[in-house]
């Protein structure tokens, strides 16, 4: 077995998981499967309003529109979401769309499966964060770099230097404050906004 999916695995074993399920005999299926697997799991019905604070994977049974909303969709700093479906209406399609699960297991609920869907669903939720992390830091490396050319052109303007002297100086300025040039470019952005806003130079 590979490393990562033996880890996918062990991570089950005291995993925190709630059932948003009736509690009939497919619900009682799947808390005991869940519990076999080795899951800390309980079962409620109907929906609560909020979620426990300690979940970290949810079951939620997608129903029809008049059901109330789900307290629980696919997020990348909620838990993992696996949907129950037993109908595929038009309506139950929308909802389950509507909830970014990042699973589904079909009714009737069976035994074999479950810890497929688990594992899949899981990993899912895992490389979903991994890759919203890199998109917000490169959002701010990007920012970064627009604030320090906005920076740059300030110091042009000002100081009447060329652009790779006025970006030394931000350097400079960086390494002797230890500070990064984003941080520096924003306190010269800044100290603009303000000189503008007083009249002291015309607004760049």
């Amino acid at each position: 077995m590979k490393p990562g999916i033996r880890r996918l695995i062990e991570e089950l074993r005291g995993a925190r998981v709630l059932v948003v399920h009736p509690r009939d005999a497919e619900g009682d299926a799947l808390l005991d499967q869940l519990k076999r697997i080795g899951c800390n799991v309980r079962g409620i019905w109907p929906p609560p309003v909020e979620l426990p604070n300690d979940i970290d994977t949810v079951f939620h049974l997608v129903e029809t529109a008049e059901t109330p909303s789900f307290v629980a969709s696919a997020s990348d700093d909620g838990p993992t979401f696996v949907a129950i479906v037993d109908y595929e209406n038009p309506t139950v399609l929308r909802r389950l769309l509507d909830s970014n699960a990042h699973g589904v297991i079909n009714k009737p609920i069976r035994s074999f499966g479950i810890l497929s869907s688990l594992v899949l669903a899981r990993s899912l939720h895992g490389y979903t964060r991994r890759l919203e992390g890199k998109v917000q830091k490169l959002e701010e490396t990007l920012k970064a770099r627009r604030d320090v050319d906005k920076a740059v052109k300030i110091l042009v303007t000002l100081k009447k230097i060329g652009e790779a002297e006025a970006y030394e100086l931000i350097r400079a300025q960086a390494t002797q404050k230890r500070l990064s040039m984003a941080q520096i470019a924003t306190t010269i952005i800044g100290a603009q906004d303000v000189m503008a806003g007083l009249g002291l130079i015309d607004e760049l």
